[in-house]
């Protein structure tokens, strides 16, 4: 009887020296830096699912880093030509249609963007999972068939974030990022993200499909999908000006 506590004690310390030699901060880093790059240029379809009725909108997509970010509206035709802006902290939306720049005030952040369950915030957002969130080993789970840490993120006091927690499925050999889900200060589930159809885009292997699920709306759900993408391409910081957003196509 006393072999088999020792046995059992041993594996139990075993198991949490392999828990604490785990880089969970690398492991966050990696698998947030998939959808990122020095720079990018998309394309992405993006469909809001309701109750009733669905819609689809495509675009064209820039980016520089986490600070600049340009969308290109192509499709459907009622909102062809709209233009969103980021710079830095900032967003500004060109209407072609009454040839109006409208800048986006910090009032309406929170507001759903194109009528999606995407906010503007979304857009704007520069937060890092691995530099704004404190991460803790949850345990591991098996989503969609891989075996994944299951991480628990906590915002630095000082990180200018919106969520009081947020839970990240990882998967542990190739580090996708399977599944999210967002709480507010109270934890209280706010949406679900679910990320899936893994492809190679262009030097990186990535989920390219996601969706995002309000907990508190039946029914409700907003796809986007990566069609297409190219990273660390050569665009210049001038290519994000309110200029610009008038001339893209």
């Amino acid at each position: 009887m006393r072999q088999i506590m020792l046995a059992l004690l041993l594996l139990g310390s075993g198991f949490q020296l392999s828990a604490q030699d785990i880089n969970i901060e690398d492991i966050v880093r990696k698998a947030d830096e998939k959808f990122r790059g020095t720079s990018s240029i998309g394309e992405l379809t993006m469909i809001i699912e309701r109750p009733s009725w669905s819609r689809t909108v495509s675009m064209k997509n820039w980016t520089l880093g986490n600070d600049y970010s340009l969308i290109y509206i192509t499709a459907p035709a009622k909102e062809k030509g709209q233009v969103f802006l980021k710079r830095d902290k900032e967003m500004w939306n060109w209407v072609p249609n009454i040839e109006r720049m409208i800048k986006i005030p910090p009032s309406m952040m929170m507001q759903s963007w194109m009528g999606s369950d995407f906010t503007n915030d979304d857009l704007v957002k520069e937060s890092s999972m691995a530099d704004d969130y404190d991460q803790k080993l949850l345990g591991e789970e098996e989503i969609q068939g891989y075996n994944c840490y299951k991480i628990e993120l906590i915002p630095h006091d000082d990180a200018a974030v919106v969520w009081g927690k947020v839970i990240m499925w990882i998967s542990k050999e190739e580090l996708h990022w399977l599944k999210a889900e967002f709480y507010d200060e109270d934890e209280y589930l706010v949406n679900t993200e679910i990320l899936s159809d893994i492809k190679k885009m262009d030097d990186r292997v990535m989920p390219t499909r996601l969706e995002m699920i309000p907990s508190d709306e039946e029914g409700h759900k907003t796809i986007l999908i990566f069609d297409k993408i190219d990273f660390n391409v050569d665009i210049k910081q001038s290519f994000f000006s309110q200029q610009n957003m008038k001339r893209i196509r």
